[in-house]
């Protein structure tokens, strides 16, 4: 019926041939060049964009089916691409560009590739939505309806599951043409689920499920095992577990990246692993040779998932064994399963790992423990399967929004391959760097004697601070304020201030009569004479303004020779710069200023004077002494 182009909706068992029963018609539909070759189609209906696309809803069974189609499809040489998230894009790209027949893929990155212009979905005779119930579950029925939207309207389209809701049906009636729905069973069985798998259902506690799961599995007969979880925790847990008790297990969920889940699943195939812990994720459509338990260690959300679990056991012929372990607060989950599967097993037996009845049924020996011996440890392991580099987008090895655990167990080889020295911090203190020997090349001055000791002691020297000035004096700072305390400042602070009223008015009597002089660098010599001027003026200075109050009276001839005093005041005190003033200056100055106010006449510094100008400055200091 598909070979005649015709919608079909296909509803069997699994584990019962499905794939072949629409892979081999999808097969015979598309064109090939052998077609051509041998007349049975014109040489134009030969190209490169896919013909059939194949949509299923995990990647495992992405894999899965591509593998089939490919078997099924090598007498014809027909061209099959998987097409799935997890891989890197450029080499699914780089298919697409040689020209493929037959793709199957997953919604995510089909439509991410068709959005790129990369995937064109313009020549596709035929669609096949494999497991469509699952996608509907997984929230993947818009993404499904975009794809159906870019495919052609003349078209075969084939819905294929185990289980068919009422979402599904509707979904066939809407984009579908007058489908024919095929539902295959066995005469000789009429359940729900495969006649060649027994069943045993156990109410167990969750603290002893790991002990009782370690002993199952030494059961006699034993091969190929996959346990079931509901949540990813749970499954990377257990496999931990089993790992520690001397088994070869793996683990298949969504937070492994895809290198790590595919490197799982080669070794389950390959007989490295003989454990696999997986989460509903490898449910569907996962088919191994050799599998004959399926342990469900927590029990399954519905009955539709707990026939695809229990469906990877006693495929195509073969008998298995199925176990469900069902906690106190999942009793009534169970018990709504058992009635829509009409299964009888209301009441499941109250079982722990030490219980007779575990043993009788599963054939378990007398006296096993929850340790594999060590003579039994005959599996190479999940170490023994080779990592595949497969270029994951986000460069992380795990899943975009997969948790931690999938990026750091992913790409452990990346990591031996390839380490990465950590990045350093330079510890950085005023613009430079404080580590020992580049403290050590960038200090300004050399450290010797008992210094050096020092800081060998203490470590890195602080960087040197450079003084601020302000018109080349000094900015006020901590040192002047704790000076400024001392009497001797105190009184030389007020002595500043009135040479700096004085010197206005020299100022400008100098400009009228005599020319400025250079500026005398200071040195040491003449340090000692300049103090004693400079103290000479601190006395002196308050002369201009004291008579001026006591005395009324005042005649031209004095008012010269208070003009001219003021005048040598200035320029002394131009000759000398401005020094840091210091506690210990303090003291000294205060002396000399006592020694120059009982003989003002010694510290005149001019080599040349006149007799007028002799008295008027003795007169003038005569004033001073009365004024004090």
């Amino acid at each position: 019926m598909a070979l005649s182009g015709t919608d079909v909706i296909g509803q069997a068992k699994t584990g019962t041939g499905k794939t072949l029963g629409f892979g081999l018609p999808l097969l015979e539909r598309v064109t090939v060049p052998a077609d051509v070759e041998a007349g049975r189609a014109a040489p134009e209906s030969l190209t490169d964009a896919p013909q059939a696309l194949v949509v299923v809803p995990t990647r495992e069974l992405c894999q899965q089916v591509t593998n089939d189609l490919l078997t099924a499809g090598k007498v014809r040489n027909v061209r099959v691409t998987a097409i799935y998230g997890g891989r890197a894009y450029e080499p699914q790209v780089e298919a697409l560009k040689k020209g493929v027949d037959v793709i199957v893929g997953t919604p995510g990155r089909l439509l991410d590739l068709a959005g790129q212009k990369k995937l064109s979905l313009k020549h596709v005779k035929c669609l096949v939505l494999d497991e469509a119930d699952e996608m509907l579950d997984l929230g993947f029925l818009p993404d499904v309806e975009k794809i159906i939207n870019m495919l052609p309207a003349r078209r075969q389209t084939m819905l294929f599951s185990a289980t068919m809701p009422g979402a599904v049906i509707g979904l066939a009636r809407r984009y579908m043409s007058q489908p024919t729905h095929i539902r295959a069973t066995s005469p000789d069985d009429a359940g729900a689920t495969v006649a060649n798998t027994k069943q045993f259902i156990y109410r167990a506690h969750n603290m002893d499920k790991p002990e009782m799961v370690a002993r199952i599995l030494q059961a006699d007969g034993r091969g190929l095992v996959m346990v079931f979880c509901r949540t990813k925790r749970t499954a990377a847990d257990l496999a931990d577990q089993l790992k520690q008790r001397g088994f070869a297990s793996g683990a298949v969920h969504g937070d492994l990246g895809q290198g790590a889940r595919e490197q799982a699943l080669r070794a389950f195939r390959n007989g490295k692993v003989d454990v696999l812990v997986c989460t509903d994720v490898a449910a569907r459509g996962i088919d191994v040779e050799g599998v004959t338990h399926v342990i469900n260690y927590q029990s399954p959300e519905e009955e539709k998932t707990y026939l695809h679990r229990i469906g990877r056991t006693g495929r195509a012929g073969a008998k298995g064994t199925a176990i469900t372990l069902v906690d106190w607060d999942d009793i009534p989950r169970w018990q709504l399963i058992n009635k829509a599967l009409e299964l009888g097993f209301n009441d499941p037996p109250e079982t722990y790992s030490t219980s007779p009845h575990l043993y009788t049924d599963l054939g378990i020996p007398e006296g096993t423990k929850g340790v594999l011996p060590r003579s039994e440890r005959t599996r190479a392991g999940l170490d023994a399967e080779v990592l595949e580099d497969l270029g994951e987008p986000g460069g992380r090895g795990g899943r975009t929004r997969g948790g931690r655990g999938g990026r750091e167990e992913s790409r452990p080889a990346e990591r031996e391959r390839s380490p990465r020295t950590p990045r350093r911090r330079r510890r950085m203190r005023g613009g430079a760097p404080v580590d020992a020997d580049t403290a050590a090349n960038t200090a300004p001055e050399t450290v010797t004697g008992d210094a050096a000791a020092a800081d060998e002691a203490t470590g890195p020297r602080t960087p040197r601070r450079r003084r601020r000035t302000r018109g080349g004096e000094p900015a006020r700072g901590p040192v002047q304020a704790t000076t400024a305390d001392s009497p001797g400042a105190q009184a030389a602070e007020a002595a500043a201030v009135a040479v700096s009223e004085v010197t206005d008015v020299a100022q400008a009597a100098e400009v009228v009569e005599t020319p400025a002089k250079p500026r005398r660098r200071r040195t040491r010599k003449s340090a000692e004479p300049t103090a004693v001027a400079e103290t000479a003026v601190v006395v002196e200075a308050p002369a201009a303004e004291a008579p001026a109050e006591t005395k009324p009276r005042r005649t031209r001839k004095t008012a010269a020779a208070k003009a001219e005093a003021a005048t040598d005041t200035a320029e002394g005190t131009e000759a000398k710069p401005k020094t840091r003033r210091t506690r210990k200056a303090a003291e000294p100055e205060t002396a000399v200023t006592a020694e120059a106010t009982q003989a003002p006449e010694a510290t005149e510094a001019k080599p040349r004077r006149t007799r007028k100008t002799a008295a008027a400055k003795a007169e003038a200091a005569t004033d001073t002494a009365e004024g004090t």
